[in-house]
């Protein structure tokens, strides 16, 4: 069962429609919404494991022109 996560991302101003448009090509990345508030993006973001969504984030999101910050949230079961 996959891991899933949330990714908190503040843009560079006026690049916020670029970022989500970089992210809908990011594999793993499920879905990018712009939102209002002190973050500017929340991607909903899948891999196997805590390390891949680290290595997601830090590789294939970081590098993304625009992203100038991000928090990760993995999510968790509550049974």
């Amino acid at each position: 069962m996959a891991l899933k996560a949330f990714v908190l991302i503040m843009s560079e101003v006026g690049k916020t429609k670029d970022v989500v448009s970089a992210l809908g090509k990011v594999e793993g990345v499920k879905s990018a919404d712009a939102v209002i508030g002190p973050y500017d993006i929340i991607a909903t973001v899948e891999a196997e494991d805590l390390e891949g969504i680290g290595n997601l984030v830090t590789e294939k999101i970081h590098p993304i022109p625009g992203v100038n910050r991000t928090t990760t949230c993995p999510s968790i079961l509550l049974s």
